[in-house]
């Protein structure tokens, strides 16, 4: 596992740029290919090239890790309280302007949070190794241990569907960078295992950001579940903190050169810097812009679909919409003609009315991400006098209330919590074979007519794979998994 010595700051030979974008989803395939493998494993070297001029507050040697990561929760437990201090005061978010601002965070971060704690999965064919316990455990708890409203990936799919920001899809490529950069060591661990563990180090620290977001996530009515999750299980006493510090010594012995290895350990530090920071991200943010890009999302189709006699400054809107480049200046003219009216209640604009509610001529148009960033946009300088049901949406706890009640009902159809080693079924049974159940009953039969240890579990861990475990089958095949491990150690 630890054959491969990597020379970071060796210039490379090769100047091909590889598409973040392109890896991210390639190595989401079930298999990967020769050439896809190939592609990730340069485009890795490059990522740690390009940082290894960075600075890192990560000490050199293993007897300080302890006081480092005392220093670093103490110097964020302090920012925080200025933070909110600052609040009590009568200060703005710091953050989110407005709701839509925050929407756009929760869909632009999607890339690296719907792979949350992929950089560890290389690591799951090695379960038997007992100086890699803490990273597994830490990969394990990432995946909720197989209970479905734990894992991490689950929660955050939840929560872009809650918010309708489930076309991240669609995002530019600079936002997949740190995504693609946590699969890659993934696909490549056995090659750059101080890498992961450095990487695991630096990313379970618990950062400011995520404090910052938590709190304001929850005043624009945005469920921060997810977020405040973050801030407990990876805490420095008992947490990802600690174990993330405790792996970095556990995996020691695996390597002759302890110089070398922490070198490498740091490097994969630094590999936390690579692409958009949340700071970055939050920045990015320009309202009007985002508006603009959303209509020209909907002007390929949209340009065909109005009638001719709606006429604005001199044209139709098919004949604004026909030209992507004129859509600002759509915009402009809507206002000038009234069909916007800024800085007032969205209500009072005829467009608004147009796009938004059950009976609105344009219903379904526009998803409820983009009809946030359409009102927050109309709204303007008025936005913090208007009602806050009509700018914030219902109270996120509403609406997780029925969320929830709507999965309870689907689990009591189908369940598949068993005992590894008896076999049997830990909760109500399934109901009687029938079309919708057939994968798991399969899935089922299979696990238990494998006889052979470790095929059972190589056939476990493919199902935990980033692109898999947080499907039923994924959290079924975790909780196999983690019933033998927990009888092992």
């Amino acid at each position: 596992m630890s054959g491969v010595h990597i020379e970071i700051g060796r210039p490379q030979q090769a100047v091909k740029r590889w598409s973040s974008k392109s890896i991210y989803f390639s190595l989401l395939e079930a298999s990967h290919t020769a050439t896809i493998r190939a592609e990730s494993a340069v485009f890795l070297t490059q990522q740690l090239s390009e940082t290894h001029s960075h600075a890192t507050t990560m000490p050199a040697t293993f007897e300080q890790l302890d006081t480092w990561l005392a220093e670093h929760n103490e110097n964020v437990g302090r920012q925080y309280h200025a933070y909110l201090a600052a609040r009590k005061a009568g200060q703005p978010r710091q953050y989110f302007r407005t709701k839509s601002h925050a929407l756009f965070f929760l869909r632009a971060v999607a890339p690296t949070k719907l792979v949350d704690g992929s950089w560890l999965y290389g690591l799951m064919k090695h379960w038997q190794d007992p100086r890699l316990a803490s990273l597994i455990k830490i990969y394990l708890e990432e995946l909720g241990d197989g209970v479905e409203a734990m894992n991490h990936v689950v929660l955050y799919r939840k929560l872009l569907k809650l918010n309708a920001c489930e076309d991240w899809k669609n995002l530019d490529e600079n936002f997949f960078t740190q995504g693609a950069i946590q699969l890659a060591l993934a696909a490549h661990t056995d090659s750059h295992l101080p890498e992961v563990i450095g990487f695991n180090l630096g990313y379970e620290q618990l950062p400011l950001h995520l404090l910052i977001t938590a709190y304001e996530l929850k005043e624009l009515n945005i469920d921060p579940y997810y977020f405040t999750l973050h801030t407990t299980i990876d805490n420095a006493q008992s947490g990802h903190a600690r174990s993330a510090i405790d792996a970095v010594r556990e995996a020691m012995p695996l390597f002759g050169d302890s110089h070398d290895y922490i070198r490498r350990v740091i490097a994969g530090v630094k590999l936390n810097d690579v692409g958009l920071s949340t700071l970055d991200i939050i920045r990015q943010f320009d309202l009007h812009a985002e508006v603009v890009r959303i209509l020209q999302s909907k002007a390929n189709i949209g340009q065909f679909m109005h009638s001719d006699r709606c006429v604005i400054a001199g044209k139709t809107v098919n004949e604004w919409l026909a030209d992507q480049d004129q859509v600002a200046v759509f915009l402009a003219e809507m206002e000038n003609v009234g069909w916007v009216k800024r800085h007032q209640n969205p209500e009072d604009s005829p467009f608004w009315k147009v796009i938004a509610g059950d009976k609105a001529p344009m219903f379904g148009v526009f998803t409820g991400y983009e009809q946030q960033v359409i009102y927050d946009w109309i709204a303007g300088e008025a936005i913090e006098s208007l009602p806050m049901l009509a700018r914030l949406g219902r109270p996120w706890r509403m609406v997780e209330k029925q969320s929830i009640a709507q999965e309870e009902a689907r689990h009591k159809q189908y369940s598949n919590v068993y005992d590894f080693h008896s076999g049997n079924k830990l909760t109500h049974q399934l109901r009687l074979e029938n079309d919708f159940n057939q994968d798991q009953l399969s899935f089922e039969r299979h696990v238990h007519s494998i006889d052979n240890e470790q095929k059972l579990m190589q056939f476990l861990v493919d199902w935990m794979s980033p692109a898999k475990h947080y499907t039923s089958l994924g959290l079924c095949a975790t909780r196999y998994f983690k019933s033998h491990m927990d009888s092992l150690f």
